[in-house]
């Protein structure tokens, strides 16, 4: 009773910040992302009678303390599949966990597949995306392929996401400037609450549904520049209602800082590049694949850019035949 998984991380391009449903982590808003083709997250989970506890083992450490999340994630599927047994849960990620990369939504995606898998459930992608938000609820998005959105609803029925054009729409390209691989110090579950503190929060929902529409319409028609534009703003909006929460959360570095400006600097000089941030410090960079390149030349020269990721739009969370263990 052992399966293999494979998932990506997701920016979302529309986002959602706050939730009307903590428990079941249904968002104040829908939102709009993609999955990141070079990102991933591996995940094995194996059921079996000969484990009298479940082992969590993330980036070759041992979970103790910290692995609650993930039991209780076990707990929903084995409830699922009316299964008493304990499972040994090995997953690695290939970026940086904990800096705004959004690891916990490749994470869950791929634990959600790999462990419903394992104890023979048979769930459409629409189960596993409900199921995956109930660990993370950005992890719902990275279960489809291609350009997903994850529609606002009531109800945990209702709250999943789906893809709304595939993979090879449009060949626009994230790239994924890490300026620090420090882990943040409030985690985006806990920052999630403070949202609805801001004064700014009310008037940002008020604007969301309409965002979400003139994007899809931008992807449609492949319109670089105003898809770019309201990425752009999407990311300051959403994180002014972090800095203006109480208390305040600050998630970007020095470095974050430089390169939104330089981002805008390059743009004055001719590359249209847009940024894009999540809840941490690192930077998502999107242009159409015909200037990727000058892109990640141009960040090849900047000091405090430790790494840089090339990553296409990808397909969603799937099975592999190969095991970590």
């Amino acid at each position: 009773m052992k399966s293999t998984a494979i998932a990506h991380p997701n920016v979302a391009l529309i986002k959602y910040w706050g939730r009307k449903d903590e428990k079941l982590r249904l968002p104040t808003n829908g939102s709009i992302s993609v999955n990141l083709s070079e990102m991933t997250t591996t995940t094995t989970v194996e059921f079996s009678e000969k484990y009298t506890s479940d082992q969590i083992r993330i980036d070759k450490q041992n979970l103790f303390d910290e692995a609650d999340r993930v039991i209780k994630h076990l707990d929903r599927i084995r409830s699922l599949a009316k299964s008493p047994l304990h499972a040994k849960v090995v997953s690695e990620n290939n970026f940086p966990s904990g800096t705004g990369l959004s690891s916990s939504s490749s994470g869950f995606a791929a634990l959600t597949v790999a462990a419903s898998n394992a104890l023979g459930l048979k769930l459409s992608e629409k189960e596993l995306s409900i199921l995956a938000r109930q660990g993370s609820g950005s992890a719902c998005r990275s279960i489809p392929s291609g350009w997903v959105e994850w529609k606002d609803a009531e109800t945990s029925e209702e709250s999943y996401a789906r893809s709304i054009f595939p993979n090879d729409h449009w060949d626009v390209v994230d790239v994924v400037a890490v300026v620090s691989t420090e882990k943040k110090d409030v985690p985006t579950s806990i920052g999630q609450k403070l949202a609805q503190t801001s004064p700014f929060f009310d008037a940002r929902q008020q604007s969301m549904q309409s965002k979400i529409t003139e994007l899809k319409k931008h992807i449609t028609d492949r319109s670089f520049k105003s898809f770019g534009e309201i990425i752009e703003a999407e990311a300051l909006n959403m994180h002014a209602v972090m800095l203006t929460s109480s208390p305040s959360l600050i998630y970007w570095s020095t470095g974050t800082l430089q390169l939104m400006k330089q981002v805008k600097k390059w743009r004055t000089e001719g590359l249209p590049a847009y940024f894009t941030i999540n809840t941490g410090q690192d930077t998502h960079i999107l242009v159409e694949e015909k200037n990727a390149h000058i892109l990640i030349e141009k960040l090849s020269t900047v000091s405090y850019v430790k790494k840089v990721i090339k990553n296409s739009i990808s397909q969603g969370a799937r099975l592999i035949q190969t095991h970590l263990f």
